[in-house]
């Protein structure tokens, strides 16, 4: 983890910690389940992700790419390409209309997102590794607590917090980790697990 990552990492577990501090904790009470148009931002590209870009029978334009600070990356034949802010199947769209204006006639293109880079999700407290992770789309609580190392065994289960902002305010909520529930997380969410109470 870099050294920013770990600071931001260490001072929101600071301020999730605090007593009395903070928004009230939503007991008994889950996040609203994210719409399509919030799946559809948080897969949006940003500066920094990692993508593979394949072109059906075209070895030579199937690559793996990295979105610069500027936003764009370098596409062979094309030139330099607009990424951030599009959704993969955005990106994926241009590219294969740019192909077929100038250099193929039937060009069938793909995006995959290797790394998203540019968003991050924080796990906190008893988890094995606790800090910063990549956000990946569709991404589950359970997965990113799987990614932060697995619970510690005094992690309490059922005292998992996640923070999250909804429209500009952030909002906290008890997460049931035990049975079914699971919720998909979005880049910027905090998961923090308690300690048990012995």
């Amino acid at each position: 983890m870099r050294i920013t990552e770990r600071a931001i990492a260490l001072a929101l577990l600071a301020a999730l910690a605090g007593c009395g501090g903070g928004p009230e904790v939503r007991a008994g009470e889950l996040p609203p389940s994210l719409s399509e148009a919030e799946l559809l931002r948080s897969a949006m590209l940003g500066s920094g992700d990692v993508l593979e870009v394949r072109v059906y029978q075209e070895d030579q334009l199937t690559g793996v790419y990295r979105i610069s600070s500027d936003g764009t990356f370098d596409f062979p034949l094309v030139g330099k390409v607009e990424a951030v802010g599009k959704t993969p199947g955005e990106l994926a769209d241009v590219l294969t209309s740019s192909l077929k204006e100038r250099f193929l006639r039937n060009p069938q293109v793909s995006v995959f997102v290797k790394e998203y880079n540019s968003k991050k999700v924080f796990v906190l407290g008893q988890v094995g590794k606790p800090g910063t992770f990549q956000y990946q789309e569709r991404m589950t609580v359970i997965q990113a607590i799987t990614v932060a190392g697995g619970f510690k065994e005094l992690a309490d289960k059922s005292r998992v917090l996640l923070t999250r902002e909804i429209d500009g305010q952030q909002q906290r909520y008890l997460v049931p980790i035990e049975g079914n529930q699971n919720i998909v997380l979005q880049p910027g969410d905090v998961i923090e697990v308690r300690e048990t109470w012995l």
